[in-house]
């Protein structure tokens, strides 16, 4: 049986995660400009992690996917992850963590969700009730072109809750592979006929479930380093099928590509968890690692080492909070706190406030971390303060408080 103790399993998952040096992640760290180098990049690190959620938040100045490719590359341009999905891109958007852009290849991985959302998980068997929509619908994408979600929003409705039939007709195409998204423009999605998006050669491959699951595994845990099987299976949101998650790793380990590995908790007490075989020894040097220091990067409060609760708790002794749907009296740090990495710690929260026509970018409030002694509080505040600076360079905006 593997173990880890809670600093190397840490240090594992920012390896993994592409959050440090290239020496120990295997990932670009420098993306200079939004060329065709910076794309290239930006893709490493989607397939790292097989997904990168997308989110429409835009209130600091970049949304969600930006800012995980920001916290990562170096001199990448923020503008440049609002336009990732395009057509002649090798990715695709579907369900994956969330709603998500994913590596074109994982395209036949999730034929079992198209088959599942065939009766829509929100809205139940919408198709069947709105036949003649789904048709009409079909017919004019393929007549007439592309369609945007925003073309079809009734007058007098709002809000992603608030959908109007058409557009939830479309959604559920969309989710059951009969059309795909084309390319996202200002955020908005633009739906067209699956084969006109999806090659042939990945619309023909299906792959069975159990093999599916076995992928999804193996993804998960190249992106995480040490997991769960709780957190292997939220990210890809697979929910009442415990079984076959099972079998699936047990499968692989059969075949030596993932080992059961415990989780030694600074009481002693023992959490079971699964890792790559080969990620143990990068573990053990990651023992070596100087970890203190004055510089910081904000990550996104959807950033993939974020985004379980209770990991980042576990293994950062940090709570993460997002406090976006609290009345502002009830919140205890902002509206969409941005976490600082300083090192292989989070080390404070920062909430901000983009204004582009003015070109500044506003500190509201900023909370370093109740740190055990005065120098570690120090390097704390510096780190946040090199934060703020990298990332308003990075959107060109001038920093405002602070």
């Amino acid at each position: 049986m593997h173990s880890l103790d809670i600093t190397a399993a840490r240090r594992l998952a920012l390896a993994r995660a592409g959050l440090l040096s290239r020496r120990w992640s295997g990932l670009p760290r420098r993306a200079a400009g939004g060329g065709r180098r910076a794309r290239q990049a930006a893709h490493q690190i989607v397939r790292r992690f097989g997904y990168l959620q997308v989110d429409s938040v835009s209130v600091a100045g970049a949304r969600s996917h930006g800012l995980v490719l920001l916290s990562r590359l170096q001199g990448f341009e923020a503008q440049l992850a609002e336009d990732l999905l395009r057509p002649g891109e090798p990715l695709f958007e579907y369900w994956g963590h969330e709603a998500s852009w994913l590596p074109m290849d994982l395209y036949p991985v999730f034929a079992f969700r198209r088959q599942e959302f065939r009766v829509h998980p929100w809205w139940g068997d919408l198709l069947s009730q709105h036949p003649k929509v789904a048709d009409d619908l079909l017919r004019r994408i393929e007549d007439d072109g592309p369609v945007r979600s925003i073309d079809l929003e009734d007058k007098g409705r709002a809000g992603w809750w608030d959908l109007g039939v058409s557009k939830k007709v479309l959604v559920t195409l969309w989710s059951r592979g009969d059309v795909a998204i084309r390319q996202r423009s200002g955020f908005q999605r633009s739906f067209d006929l699956t084969e006109r998006v999806i090659d042939l050669a990945w619309r023909s491959r299906d792959m069975e479930r159990p093999e599916a699951f076995r992928r999804l595994m193996l993804l998960a845990l190249d992106g995480h380093g040490w997991a769960t099987r709780g957190t292997l299976a939220a990210t890809w949101r697979l929910r009442n099928c415990g079984d076959e998650l099972q079998a699936a790793l047990e499968q692989l380990r059969e075949q030596g590509l993932v080992a059961p590995c415990q989780l030694i908790k600074d009481d002693g007490r023992k959490l079971a968890g699964w890792i790559r075989p080969e990620h143990m020894s990068l573990a053990a040097e990651l023992r070596r690692l100087r970890t203190d220091t004055a510089k910081g990067v904000l990550l996104s409060p959807f950033d993939p080492v974020l985004w379980d609760r209770q990991r980042v708790k576990l293994l950062f002794d940090f709570e993460q909070l997002l406090e976006i749907f609290k009345p502002a009296p009830q919140r205890r740090y902002g509206y969409y706190c941005l976490p600082v990495l300083a090192g292989d710690r989070l080390v404070g929260r920062v909430d901000l406030k983009a204004q582009r026509k003015e070109g500044t970018l506003h500190v509201l409030s900023r909370h370093p971390e109740d740190l055990p002694s005065t120098a570690r509080r120090r390097r704390a505040e510096a780190a946040i303060d090199d934060a703020l600076h990298r990332y308003s360079k990075a959107l060109g905006l001038r920093l405002v408080g602070g």
